[in-house]
């Protein structure tokens, strides 16, 4: 892992939206392997969640704060994931320039360096934990 330490969704789990690769200054990486749970149909195609719970997860490291959340999506699935494919998604922030609205433009690719996804993350980083009292 880079030398940015993470800060938010560290109990999120590697096995559903995957393990973390780097965490740098406006950046993240996140791998996951497609498993038997994850597939929808004797074609062993993935459903696709679990691919935008990845790019989520790369999304919200890249902001990397304790009290980051989702507010809006766009995304595009481009190509299929299937069973045993291996997915990386690298976020980038494109836009920081509000301080509590960060946007995050994130790409998926499969092991054979096919991008498979492409999205774009509005994300809030709030005063206290959205659940906090």
């Amino acid at each position: 892992m880079d030398s940015t330490t993470q800060k938010t969704h560290e109990l999120a789990s590697e096995k559903l939206i995957g393990s973390v690769v780097s965490i740098g200054t406006d950046t993240a990486t996140v791998k996951l392997t497609i498993t038997e749970e994850m597939i929808v149909d004797s074609y062993h195609l993935s459903h696709g969640s679990f691919v935008f719970g990845l790019a989520d997860y790369a999304a919200m490291l890249a902001v990397n704060e304790p009290t980051v959340v989702l507010g809006k999506a766009t995304s595009k699935f481009l190509k299929p994931v299937v069973l045993h494919d291996e997915v990386t998604a690298v976020a980038k922030i494109t836009d920081n320039s509000n301080g509590k609205k960060v946007t995050v433009s994130v790409g998926v690719e499969n092991q054979n360096k096919v991008q498979v996804f492409e999205g774009e993350f509005v994300c809030f980083v709030l005063e206290k934990h959205i659940l906090a009292k």
